[in-house]
């Protein structure tokens, strides 16, 4: 019995023995398949790029009107600020660019159509006759006359018609103190928070508003397309009133394309004006608004007034660079402690002016974002300059990021 239970063991021990390397080789199998599998921790990576660059050097001095109130800006790209006392004051017939901008919104225009069509009532005809005896901008009508929106909207645009205002509030809203709530209620909605519409016109001295504010209402009136194709023109041909011609002179010279005048004696010369300008291949607007101006006849004083403060916003344009070639705009860290950094392939340039802010975006690409390991060149994200034009480039890796040691792995294992 003894020698039988010492053979017993004896066979156990053996084969413990033999088992052992098999269990060693299923171990360190499970190790190297684990260490081969385990997932790692996607790279670390940072912004190092700021979000607002400002270009280098002293913001030019502008033409500011000696007189008034006006504010300036270049389209998409920034704006130069405001001169004078930004306070309320009548803009005349300025107060017909909101005008239109609602006709557009509820009757949207295509190139070269009519559009609409009004009929000139007796009593709108003997309105308009009224108009004129007291001083009053029009253009005739006759009773039964048919015009459409399209030369509505010139009429009210070039000679500056206070009858066809008032015919385009009546039918846009059937009242037109309906109409001038509706222009409040939009002034509000755009940021207009210093005016006030009391009449479709601008004729009454109660209708008062800033150049700030006026140049928020130009800004989405001129991405009106027939907006801006109208007070471009120096000219129309009405059915009645025959040739008319745009009270804005500088339509036409030296890349100015809009947008209204405005006087009385209230409001002195006042000028909504734009001004297209090409800088380094590139067009760029500038959009002004010049209020108060009565040094002389009031729309010469105004016309006079903008032309220096846009042409010296277009001398001070420059296609500068915003985000030079290799700058770094990320870095990037392993979880192994190794580190590169992703840089712009290309140098991204914009129109500005010095002392200008221009907004810089950074996007990292979707694959990278859950990189572990990255090439040196690689792609890991995308740059992009927000102005006149959208500027982008790639920034890549400027340096390979290797995935994580065996150490690392073994360290990690459990």
């Amino acid at each position: 019995m003894a020698r039988s239970g010492i053979e017993h063991h004896s066979r156990r021990g053996v084969r413990a023995i033999a088992l052992g390397p098999v269990a060693l080789a299923l171990v360190l199998a499970a190790a190297v398949w684990r260490i081969d599998t385990e997932g790692t921790p996607p790279m670390v990576v940072h912004r190092t790029l700021a979000a607002d660059v400002r270009l280098p050097g002293s913001p030019p001095t502008l033409s500011w009107p000696r007189e008034g109130e006006a504010a300036v800006e270049v389209q998409g790209v920034g704006s130069f600020g405001r001169a004078g006392p930004s306070t309320p004051v009548p803009i005349a017939s300025v107060a017909k660019v909101m005008t239109a901008y609602l006709t557009l919104l509820s009757h949207p225009l295509a190139a070269g159509a009519g559009g609409f069509a009004m009929t000139v009532t007796r009593a709108e005809a003997a309105e308009q006759e009224q108009r004129v005896d007291l001083g009053e901008s029009t253009v005739a009508v006759r009773a039964g006359e048919r015009i459409d929106e399209r030369q509505a909207l010139q009429a009210l645009l070039l000679p500056s018609a206070n009858n066809i205002a008032a015919m385009l509030a009546v039918h846009d809203a059937g009242d037109i103190a309906v109409f001038v709530t509706r222009m409040n209620a939009t002034a509000r909605e755009l940021g207009m928070d210093s005016t006030t519409y009391t009449d479709p016109s601008g004729f009454e001295a109660s209708t008062v508003s800033t150049a700030a504010d006026q140049l928020k209402l130009a800004a989405v009136a001129m991405r009106e397309p027939a907006f801006a194709e109208i007070v471009d023109e120096p000219s129309a041909e009405l059915p009645v009133a025959g040739l008319v011609t745009n009270y804005n002179a500088l339509v036409g010279e030296d890349g100015y394309v809009g947008v209204k005048t405005g006087s009385d004696r209230a409001a002195g010369g006042c000028l909504v004006f734009a001004k297209r300008v090409r800088v380094g291949g590139r067009t760029a607007t500038v959009l002004g608004v010049v209020l108060g101006q009565h040094e002389g006849a009031p729309i010469n004083a105004a016309l006079a007034s903008a032309r220096q403060l846009g042409d010296s916003v277009a001398a001070a344009l420059r296609v500068r660079v915003v985000v030079p070639a290799g700058s770094a705009v990320l870095s990037a860290r392993s979880t192994g402690g190794q580190a590169t950094t992703a840089v712009t392939r290309a140098s991204l340039r914009e129109i500005g002016w010095s002392g200008l802010t221009l907004p810089v975006q950074v996007r990292r690409i979707g694959a990278a974002s859950r990189a572990t390991h990255v090439r040196a060149g690689q792609p890991l994200a995308s740059v992009s300059v927000y102005g006149a034009d959208t500027q982008t480039t790639a920034a890549v890796a400027a340096g390979p990021l290797g995935e994580p040691s065996l150490g690392w792995r073994l360290e990690h294992l459990l």
